[in-house]
């Protein structure tokens, strides 16, 4: 492999940093622009599925109690189960749980503890970039330049390499917004190690479990239509307690336990999916290829999935061959687009039936919904069977080429 030009990564989000560790762990060497004077995370709340937690064992990151293990099920806002999230009990093991939630902060640190020295250079605006064939020119402001065999745009969802390579697009507003947060408080009622997702007939309220630093507690969040063009609830915990006080149970209980700065909201808004993220020696990773809705539950793993895929489309390319660097990149879109594609689009999809249904319509969505097995097919057995063969399809793992 060519040893003199790096491969450039543009943002320390999750699909820059698994793109870095993974494609360290094959041989190549990355480089990690970031743009701020740290890596940090833009939120707080975060739940990740097993093929993600694969990835990230592969790349040598610390997944040992990172998160809580927690069993899905949706339900109506009587406390009715419509799906049972039916993860296979031999994945369940092997991965610590179908699904766990953590804190965000926490998966920055693990995966900032496992990135190599060097790698990570804050404070780096990328300005430009310029594909010449044999390797990728990178301008920072100030003028610095690097000479890269390959760049991963991972610059999120107003990435600039995603409009060099593809032009600008509008962000899809998605007309709905969610408020989010987390306590360690015991409130009386929650169910330890589950997700607990519930929709009334405008509404969404889920809480889940957490681990975090060794502590116990749950994360919840609301979901609701919201116009983007209306400024934001004034007081956003009463605002969400309102919400949550529509659902039977502890979701309430958690809202009003929630210290002021543990909690935030965000619209909710994506871009429409790219038919390709590669040309020539530039690709894209992450939100800056597949910004998702929270419906989803995937926006971060899939980030994971993707540094991880395109290590492994890498192993064994020798980076001065640009037919073979572009092979590699393709091979790498064949691999993630479709896949990534089916997740935002279906999250987008939930969140027209369940927030935008017209009025007269929602009985019989609920009817549907409390009296049919459409749901438990969708996600409760649909989504294990596409997680199963996620798994497979990762193979092995990361390997270093040549051994």
């Amino acid at each position: 492999m060519d040893a003199l030009k790096p491969i450039v990564i543009i943002g320390a989000g999750p699909a820059g940093m698994a793109a870095a560790l993974s494609l360290h762990t094959v041989g190549h060497q990355p480089i990690l622009l970031e743009r701020y004077r740290e890596a940090r995370p833009a939120g707080n709340i975060l739940n990740l599925w097993p093929p993600p937690i694969k990835a990230l064992q592969a790349m040598g990151v610390d997944t040992q109690d990172l998160g809580a293990p927690c069993h899905t099920t949706f339900r109506g806002v009587r406390g009715n189960i419509r799906a049972d999230v039916q993860i296979p009990e031999d994945v369940v093991a092997g991965y610590g749980g179908g699904f766990i939630g953590l804190l965000r902060p926490e998966l920055y640190r693990r995966m900032l503890a496992a990135m190599p020295q060097g790698v990570l250079r804050t404070s780096q605006d990328v300005t430009s970039l310029e594909d010449y064939g044999d390797g990728v020119l990178v301008t920072l402001s100030g003028g610095t330049q690097i000479d890269a065999a390959a760049v991963v745009g991972a610059d999120g969802i107003d990435s600039m390499v995603r409009s060099h390579l593809w032009g600008a697009s509008e962000r899809r507003e998605h007309r709905l917004h969610i408020i989010g947060g987390y306590t360690f408080a015991d409130v009386p009622g929650a169910e330890r190690n589950e997700v607990v997702l519930s929709h009334d007939r405008e509404v969404q309220g889920t809480y889940s479990s957490i681990r975090d630093n060794g502590r116990s507690g749950f994360q919840w969040w609301v979901l609701e239509a919201w116009d983007p063009a209306r400024p934001e609830p004034a007081d956003l915990q009463a605002h969400a307690l309102s919400l949550a006080k529509r659902f039977p149970g502890p979701l309430a209980g958690l809202v009003a336990a929630t210290e002021a700065g543990h909690l935030q909201r965000w619209p909710i808004r994506d871009r429409k999916p790219l038919k390709s993220w590669s040309r020539g020696r530039i690709t894209l990773a992450g939100d800056a290829a597949h910004a998702t809705s929270p419906y989803a539950a995937y926006g971060a793993g899939m980030s994971i999935g993707d540094g991880y895929v395109l290590a492994q489309c890498l192993t064994g390319v020798e980076l001065a061959d640009t037919p073979a660097v572009t092979s590699a990149l393709q091979r790498y879109d064949e691999r993630r687009v479709p896949h990534t594609t089916a997740q935002v689009q279906q999250a987008y999809v939930l969140g027209k039936v369940f927030h935008h249904a017209p009025s007269a319509l929602r009985p019989l969505r609920d009817w549907i919904l409390d009296h049919t097995p459409m749901l438990q097919k969708q996600v409760g057995e649909k989504s294990p069977a596409e997680i199963v063969a996620q798994l497979q399809e990762m193979g092995a793992g990361l390997v270093r080429a040549g051994r």
